[in-house]
């Protein structure tokens, strides 16, 4: 009986000083198979018959003593962590908060919704197009057969024979001319990929606007409406077109655009090089070979096309000076067009 009172005692003064780390080792030393009340069950068979139940009775409610202090430190240890951690992780609602920045469309996007909010409106239907081509939709389809020396103002990135990145978004121009019957009215826009330096004005990646109409009666005239028109809503309403006479294998004939310098307004600038016209993209009548290539009689249908840089557009019109600057990730320039 002693014995048990002095376990009690040792028990009562290590669970006082015990760390929580200890305290598993602590159950074991006293409760696990070979701990001292296990010693003490054993000891049972040597007490004198009148004792025994007596001393049973002492050691399982040492035993169970024993466990409800365990139990009772084990939930006063996890309170003290918790309220450590509270302490640690708790929130002054008198702080100002972190004002979180909200996203926006990047501008190349807000500038391909802006063309096709415009030509939509002017009757126009958005198609689109895979990036990975064949090279019948990206050159030959297009009156750009193989050796053509065409084919060497298109650095292009090939990924097995006959398969590409488009260099343009003209592939669309043919798939939509196999699919559909005249008359057509469409545009194309997406990313195309061209083995180009980067520089200022030339990036590897960059986007295209393109547009096609077949129908009967279409002339050179509607392809300078069109333009002229779109320059207007996009540019400002004094806005001018200039057709210069130019070479594209997939028109003829065929014409660069050019718009009146949105900074002088056609007098002379240092952005426009004192011409008073910035240099917008291609154009021309489709050339009777591409009408051909999808089942379309060029004596009965006639078509006009043309096609513009997305970059292009947006660095004149929001006085952008470097194409790389669209890529660069930069949140100074990007957050000016939220």
């Amino acid at each position: 009986m002693q014995e048990i009172e002095k376990i009690k005692k040792r028990f009562e003064d290590e669970i006082l000083t015990v760390m929580a780390s200890e305290i598993k080792e602590l159950e074991i030393k006293y409760l696990g198979r070979k701990g001292m009340i296990a010693v003490f069950f054993q000891e049972i068979k040597n007490v004198p018959e009148g004792k025994k139940r007596k001393f049973g009775q002492d050691v399982n409610e040492l035993k169970a003593y024993i466990e409800e202090i365990i139990k009772a430190r084990l939930e006063e240890i996890k309170s003290q962590e918790n309220l450590k951690s509270l302490e640690k992780d708790k929130i002054d609602v008198t702080m100002t908060g972190l004002r979180l920045s909200n996203g926006a469309p990047n501008i190349i996007t807000q500038t391909i919704r802006e063309v096709e909010d415009i030509f939509v409106s002017m009757g126009f239907d958005v198609m689109t197009g895979p990036e990975i081509e064949s090279d019948y939709y990206n050159f030959e389809a297009l009156n750009i057969p193989e050796y053509h020396p065409a084919r060497d103002m298109q650095d292009t990135f090939y990924l097995a024979q006959k398969m590409l990145l488009r260099t343009q978004t003209s592939p669309i121009q043919i798939r939509t001319m196999e699919t559909y019957k005249p008359p057509i009215r469409m545009i194309a826009t997406g990313r195309c990929f061209r083995r180009d330096a980067a520089d200022s004005s030339h990036f590897p990646i960059f986007h295209q606007i393109e547009g096609l109409v077949v129908d009967k009666k279409v002339s050179f005239a509607n392809l300078k409406g069109t333009l002229s028109e779109f320059a207007k809503r996009m540019f400002g309403k004094n806005s001018r077109i200039r057709f210069s006479p130019s070479y594209f294998p997939f028109v003829e004939p065929g014409a660069e655009t050019a718009i009146s310098c949105v900074m002088c307004g056609g007098k002379g600038c240092p952005v426009c090089k004192y011409s008073g016209w910035l240099e917008m993209g291609g154009s021309g009548m489709v050339h009777p070979n591409v009408l051909r290539n999808v089942s379309i009689e060029p004596e009965e249908y006639q078509g006009f096309a043309f096609g513009w840089g997305i970059e292009r557009i947006a660095m004149v019109k929001y006085e952008i000076p470097d194409i790389r600057m669209f890529y660069q990730n930069d949140l100074r320039f990007l957050r000016q067009f939220k």
